[in-house]
Parts: structure tokens; sequence; C-alpha cells
């Protein structure tokens, strides 16, 4: 069988970016099961309790669901098993500094087949506070209404009637 092109997104983690402040990506790939793989080919994975430790000098991921395969028997694997996370030993050098810091996590942005490899999308992130969201949600918000006034004026359409 021939090897997949491309990039295919299986699952990605929006929670990630509201509660976060992603500062930088890493693209990392993961050990994995047969069956693993299998199920992230249907799709059946969450990232959404997901984060990455140090553990002898290795990144591992902890709290990724995977679901178990249908057609798996004694070979199928256990769910949120800790996954080794495949980098650099440069990169986990330059992560692990920056962990070390304090005030930082390794969380999961998005999984996805990169030419046939599971690989996920980890992002080094800093914890945002309540009123940083809702500035967030009100800048989104305003920037969602002045395209939408921006799109009726080139359209020649009157703007909207103000609702009370």
């Amino acid at each position: 069988m021939a090897r997949e092109n491309g990039r295919k997104l299986i699952a990605s983690n929006k929670k990630a970016r509201h509660d976060y402040e992603i500062l930088k990506t890493y693209e990392a790939g993961l050990v994995l099961a047969g069956t693993e793989v299998k199920s992230l080919r249907e799709g059946r994975v969450s990232l959404v309790d997901a984060f990455a430790q140090e553990h002898d000098g290795e990144l591992m991921l902890h709290g990724l669901h995977i679901a178990e395969y249908g057609f798996g028997s004694w070979t199928n694997h256990a769910p949120r098993r800790t996954r080794k996370l495949l980098l650099h030993r440069v990169e986990i050098g330059r992560i692990l500094e920056k962990l070390r810091e304090g005030g930082f996590a390794l969380v999961p942005l998005s999984m996805y087949f990169a030419n046939g490899w599971a690989k996920v999308e980890l992002g080094l992130a800093r914890g945002k506070k309540s009123y940083d969201k809702r500035q967030a949600l009100a800048e989104r918000d305003a920037k969602r209404e002045i395209a939408r006034e921006l799109g009726r004026r080139l359209k020649g359409r009157s703007p909207a009637r103000p609702r009370s």
C-alpha cells in the first residue's frame, strides 16, 4: 500500500488556545502501538486533558485518550496510557530549560498524519487569567463586527440598524 502524502488532521485542542497563551510550537512524533494507529485513522482521539511532562530526560504525553480499536483483541492498548514523544535531543533540552523556569506548560494543540506518520503539535504555553480570556473574546467579537460592517459597505448595502 502506498504511503499517504500531505497532512491529514485527526483532532485539534481548541480549548488549549482559549486557556493558554501559546508562545512557541513544536512538532513531535509519538511511540504508538498498532491498534492505536488504527484508532487514530478512525479519528477516535481526545486531546482535552492531555499534557506533556519530563520523565528521565525524555518528554512523555500524559492524559491523551485514544479509544480502543473496535476489532482489536487481547492486543488492544490502554486508552490513557503514557506515550513517549519523539523529538531531537537539542529540542528536548530547550523545552526542558523553559519548563524548569516555571510558569510554562507543554500542551498538545493538534494531532495529524504527516506523510503517513502520526504527529502531535505541542505548544509551549503560559496560562491565561480569566480577565485575559474575556478580553480575547471581546477582541474577537469586535473584529467580527468590523468585518461584517466592512462586508456590508463593500456590497453597497446600508448599515445594519442597531438592535435595542
